[in-house]
């Protein structure tokens, strides 16, 4: 008769973070003590106008003033953010690698190329290629989505809003973007494989905005896509993205309150093995 094995020891769930652009328009500053305060276990910084989110120093003062580590930086490759830090996109994503490293972490979030950005675009793939190797440092480039007019769908991004396709070696899945692109996340999630590499947390109802709503209250397969992440020994960070800019304070802190619940719930062992429930 053979004897059992022994249960290994148990694998960890991923890192549930908070985007700084998650307490907007309150700060960095406050970003951290939010985190802090509700037990997320890390910070992703969004770099845009404050400029906390620019400056190394001050991002580790934050860093040992509330023990969270930042897991990632986002470039400011944004519509909004064009000319912060830079007014050109390479020194944008160099840059926002040298923060990276100044704060002791390891990923770089990036959008692709707009189309306008033509050089850009033609440049990209080996461009990200290029620095992953020469920095050490991961560049994850975020899936976007058609931008709409009515019924019609007008392609924003170069060379695809859609990174499945693309020969990136890593990637950021947004929920909210998979819907606005009427998408589905898990298949997404699926379909990259190890290189899915950091997540943002959030959810949307398939409309032509942006939504970033409060993980569950889209239509996105938020919890099951959770639950694979957490069955498939997912390494990477998962990071609350959703837009709190037009509730109150105290409404703030209960939706960030509630996306980190819904995240711990569904990436625990027991909801893998039990669907949830």
């Amino acid at each position: 008769m053979t004897a059992h094995q022994p249960p290994g020891p148990p694998v960890p769930s991923p890192r549930v973070a908070l985007s700084t652009s998650s307490v907007y328009p309150e700060r960095v500053r406050d970003a951290f003590r939010i985190a802090s305060d509700l037990g997320y276990d890390a910070v992703e910084v969004m770099v845009y106008t404050d400029p906390v989110s620019q400056d190394a120093a001050a991002i580790n003062d934050l860093v040992q003033q509330h023990q969270l580590p930042v897991v990632s930086i986002h470039a400011p490759t944004l519509l909004l953010t064009q000319r912060v830090m830079h007014s050109a996109p390479w020194p944008k994503i160099d840059m926002s690698l040298d923060l990276a490293r100044a704060v002791g972490c390891d990923t770089v979030v990036v959008h692709p190329p707009f189309r306008w950005q033509r050089v850009y675009a033609r440049e990209f793939v080996d461009g990200v290629a290029t620095r992953e190797h020469d920095s050490g440092i991961t560049i994850a480039v975020e899936n976007m989505y058609p931008w709409r007019a009515g019924e019609r769908l007008v392609q924003a991004y170069l060379p695809h809003w859609d990174p499945v396709g693309q020969p990136y070696g890593n990637v950021t899945l947004d929920l909210s973007h998979a819907a606005t692109a009427r998408e589905d996340s898990l298949e997404m999630a699926r379909a990259l494989g190890s290189r899915l590499h950091h997540v943002h947390l959030t959810d949307g109802l398939g409309s032509a905005l942006d939504e970033h709503l409060v993980p569950g209250r889209g239509s996105q397969p938020v919890a099951p896509l959770l639950q694979h992440l957490a069955g498939t020994g997912f390494a990477g960070s998962v990071v609350v993205e959703v837009s709190t800019r037009k509730v109150s304070a105290h409404q703030r802190r209960e939706d960030l309150a509630e996306s980190l619940a819904f995240a711990r719930r569904h990436l625990a062992p027991a909801a893998v093995l039990d669907g949830g429930a």
